[in-house]
C-alpha cells in the first residue's frame, strides 16, 4: 500500500473528486479525515470507507471559516496524531461570469473558498509537517488555472492564485521535506456545476468553443484521484511546486 498509516485530510470530500480521493487514499492504507459542509454526505463517505476496512472520520467544515479549518486540523491530530497529507479540493464555480457582470459578493465567495481556504488549511497543517520533517500538499486547481478562457473571471483568478500558492509553498518548504503540487483537471463529472448559479450564457458559449479538444468529457473523478495518489505517494518524491494538467490534452490546444 502506497499510503500505509499516513494521515490525510481531504476537503470537499463528500462528493466528486474529493470523495474519489478519500476512498482511494483509504484503500491505499491512509487514515482519512473526510471534510465537507454536507454532514449527511460526509457521514456516508466515512461509513463506506470504514465498512470496506479502511479508516476514516468525518468533519463538517466550511473552508471559508478559519475556525472550521482549525477544528478540522485539530481533529485529525487528535484522532490520528499527525497530518501527513493535505488535499485542498473544496471549490465552487462562478457561472462563467465576465468581469463586467461579476458582483463583489460572488467574487469574494469564490476567492474565499477556492484560494483563501486552501491558504489557511496549509497554514494550519504546516506546523505538523515541519515538526515531522515531511509532508505532502495537493491542491486541486483547474484547467482554468493555467489558461484564460476556460472559466469565469472569479473562478479563473482563484485557480491562477492557487497555482501561485502551490509554487510558492513548494519552493519555500522544499528543504523542510514538504512537497506541494497541484492538479489542473478539465471537465469532470462532479457536483461543482451546481455551484455556478446564474450562468453567463454568452461566456459559456465561448468557453464551449474549445471544449472539444478534451480527450473525452467529462471524465470520471476516479481519473483525477489516481493523479492525487501519485502526488501523495513516494512515487512522486522528486515532483514539487508544479501543476499536472489532467485534462486529456485540453490545455494543449
Amino acid at each position: 500500500m502506497k499510503l500505509q498509516n499516513k494521515v490525510a485530510i481531504v476537503t470537499g470530500a463528500a462528493s466528486g473528486v474529493g470523495k474519489a480521493i478519500a476512498e482511494l487514499y483509504a484503500g491505499e492504507g491512509a487514515k482519512v479525515v473526510v471534510a465537507d459542509m454536507n454532514e449527511e454526505a460526509t457521514l456516508a463517505v466515512v461509513n463506506a470507507i470504514n465498512q470496506k476496512g479502511g479508516i476514516a472520520i468525518g468533519v463538517v467544515a466550511n473552508v471559508m471559516k478559519e475556525k472550521d479549518i482549525q477544528a478540522m486540523v485539530d481533529k485529525a491530530a487528535e484522532a490520528f496524531g499527525s497530518v501527513d497529507i493535505l488535499v485542498n479540493n473544496a471549490g465552487i464555480m462562478d457561472g462563467f461570469r465576465l468581469i463586467e457582470t461579476i458582483e463583489d459578493d460572488l467574487w469574494d465567495r469564490v476567492i474565499g473558498i477556492n484560494l483563501t481556504g486552501p491558504m489557511r488549511a496549509i497554514r494550519k497543517a504546516l506546523p505538523f509537517m515541519l515538526q515531522q520533517g515531511e509532508g505532502v500538499i495537493v491542491n486541486i486547481a483547474s484547467a482554468a488555472g493555467i489558461t484564460g478562457g476556460k472559466g469565469g473571471v472569479a473562478y479563473t483568478s482563484s485557480k491562477h492564485g492557487l497555482v501561485g500558492l502551490t509554487k510558492n509553498v513548494g519552493y519555500m518548504y522544499a528543504k523542510s521535506g514538504i512537497r506541494c503540487n497541484a492538479i489542473a483537471p478539465g471537465g469532470v463529472l462532479t457536483s461543482i456545476m451546481d455551484s455556478m448559479g446564474n450562468i453567463d450564457m454568452a461566456a459559456l458559449k465561448e468557453f464551449q468553443n474549445g471544449a472539444g479538444t478534451q480527450r473525452r468529457e467529462p471524465v470520471n473523478p476516479s481519473e483525477i484521484a489516481t493523479v492525487a495518489l501519485f502526488l501523495a505517494s513516494e512515487d512522486s518524491k522528486f515532483v514539487n511546486g508544479t501543476v499536472i494538467a489532467a485534462d486529456g490534452g485540453w490545455t494543449s490546444y
